[in-house]
């Protein structure tokens, strides 16, 4: 699948958004390596630390499916700025790979795009948890 049909996925996830307190909807298509979809949209909830990303919420499909080979994610925020993942997304996105490709997407004809490890350089991921010292 190439990157433009996956920003119209996105695009087409970011419509089911809740987002009652900021209005700022963000759709999130994610392919995994065997070329399965899994799409996400960000979920607001009165008690703010309860709200999941629209990343999160893919990943959290994906695995919860049973995949973990994820190839890329790409993610359509604003129109008018480019949408990155916050850290907490970024930290999630690593621990599946450094090589994951992420799609920054105003829509189809303006995006980015990054590996997880330029996004978030000398990340901790599962390899810092094999150490010999422990």
């Amino acid at each position: 699948m190439n990157n433009i049909e996956l920003i119209r996925i996105a695009e087409d996830a970011k419509k089911n958004a809740y987002v009652p307190y900021s209005k700022f909807r963000v759709g999130a298509a994610l392919l995994t390596k065997s070329g399965k979809v899994y799409t996400g949209c960000n979920i607001e909830s009165a008690s703010y630390p309860a709200t999941i990303c629209a990343e999160r919420t893919a990943i959290v499909k994906c695995v919860s499916e049973g995949n973990k080979d994820i190839a890329k994610i790409a993610i359509v925020g604003s129109e008018s700025k480019l949408s990155f993942p916050c850290g907490i997304c970024r930290q999630l996105l690593i621990e599946f790979g450094n090589d994951i490709e992420v799609i920054v997407a105003k829509n189809v004809k303006e995006y980015v795009t990054y590996s997880i490890d330029e996004l978030l350089p000398k990340g901790f991921g599962p390899e810092d948890l094999r150490c010999s010292n422990v």
